[in-house]
């Protein structure tokens, strides 16, 4: 897995760190609590250049559509969001999609062929178009640089804490920042996207080399996450680059330059992933998966994503079990080049290590201290193959009674 080799300085403020960019989140009445936001806008100042990776779901929420439409040229300036309905096997939903963006344009100026649209929440349900119609007022009124955390919130559906993160780089030689927020709780499962994720960045980058620094990354990152094994239907991830900052504009895939911006794009969403893993419905504790030595990339990401997406695993975690079988069990299964004779597996968190597993044979370990590193809310599986020199990190949580309670009730 390719990691940061440029220093990169954590900041605030998410999708508005980077220069030219205004967000802000409103209740329009779309959820019936009015105490949650449930409409966010994202807008750039300036053009910029657009990409965007979708669900791979065959049924496709209606927004999704209409957001490929609006890219196409690889540009838009705006990202309008709803909570709460996810305008998903409607037959108006397109038309309820395209009337998101003209009230974008009607509230802001912003032509709706250059806005972005996403919706999430209950899937079946008519998208209420009315709510959005009077709160877009509001919610272009209220756009400032200080609201990324409104935004964060306002595409909230049964996440308990928000995802926003903002860094700062060096790309040829200017100060370049980049800002994300996401939701995700439940319904994810790799095979990207299985969210909402949005990216800001005043770097300069063409939409074509965009497009491929957001693929790579997201196949390291997003795709790398699992919960509850469910593919949504209108998870996207979508960056943005106006190019504010003022460097040469990066048009080569090739170079220190095209390094730098997708190392940064990578440490930021390698930090929305572990959040939306470690935020799964009902979750107690992170769990990361990861694997080295493995024959190749391809069979590193297998086994990682095998072992995180096991239920049996994910209930002993729940547990504090240190059921090392069911790992190995995972591993057996995955659709990876593996000598199992030669798998070796650590459970590592703050408070320790316990080797649990050497040459495919389990080890003499105290059940004591293996609870006591199981017992942490973010816990390592380290599991290292004898094939090669590949290596592959994979996250996802542990799996709990409140999960079924949670989804037993959602539409309630």
């Amino acid at each position: 897995m390719c990691r940061p080799r440029f220093e990169m300085k954590d900041t605030e403020k998410g999708v508005c760190a980077p220069i030219g960019f205004k967000a802000a989140g409103v209740h329009c009445g779309i959820r019936k609590n009015k105490s949650k936001l449930d409409l966010a806008l994202i807008v750039s100042d300036h053009d910029a250049a657009a990409a965007g990776v979708y669900t791979r779901n065959k049924v496709k929420g209606a927004p999704i559509a209409v957001t490929k439409e609006h890219i196409a040229d690889g540009k838009a300036r705006a990202i309008v969001c709803n909570s709460g309905n996810a305008n998903t096997c409607n037959a108006d939903g397109e038309e309820k999609a395209r009337e998101m963006c003209r009230l974008v344009e009607l509230n802001t100026g912003i032509p709706q062929e250059d806005v972005i649209v996403a919706s999430t929440g209950v899937i079946g349900q008519i998208l209420p178009i009315e709510p959005i119609a009077e709160g877009m007022p509001a919610l272009a009124g209220a756009l400032s640089e200080d609201g990324s955390a409104d935004a964060a919130a306002a595409i909230m559906t049964t996440d308990t804490v928000k995802k926003e993160f903002a860094c700062e780089f060096e790309l040829g030689g200017k100060t370049c920042r980049i800002g994300a927020i996401a939701k995700g709780s439940g319904m994810i499962h790799p095979n990207m996207a299985t969210l909402l994720c949005f990216v800001t960045t005043d770097a300069a980058v063409s939409s074509r080399v965009l497009a491929r620094a957001l693929k790579e990354v997201v196949d390291d990152t997003l795709n790398m996450v699992s919960i509850d094994g469910d593919s949504s239907t209108n998870d996207m991830a979508l960056v943005l680059a106006n190019g504010a900052a003022g460097n040469k504009t990066v048009d080569s895939a090739d170079g220190e330059d095209y390094a730098a911006f997708r190392n940064a794009l990578l440490y930021i969403m390698t930090k929305l992933s572990k959040a939306i893993a470690k935020d799964g419905e009902g979750a107690t504790r992170l769990i990361e998966c990861a694997v080295s030595g493995a024959a190749d990339v391809a069979s590193a990401k297998a086994i990682a994503k095998s072992v995180v997406c096991s239920s049996l695993l994910k209930a002993a975690m729940f547990a504090s079990d240190a059921n090392w079988g069911r790992i190995l069990c995972a591993i057996g299964y995955a659709d990876a080049v593996c000598d199992i004779e030669k798998v070796g597996v650590v459970l590592r968190s703050r408070a320790g290590s316990v080797e649990v597993c050497k040459d495919g044979n389990g080890v003499e370990f105290s059940e004591e201290e293996a609870k006591k590193v199981l017992l942490e809310d973010e816990v390592t599986i380290d599991v290292t193959c004898g094939d090669g020199t590949a290596q592959a990190v994979a996250w996802g949580c542990d799996l709990t009674y409140d999960y079924v309670k949670i989804n037993a009730d959602y539409r309630t």
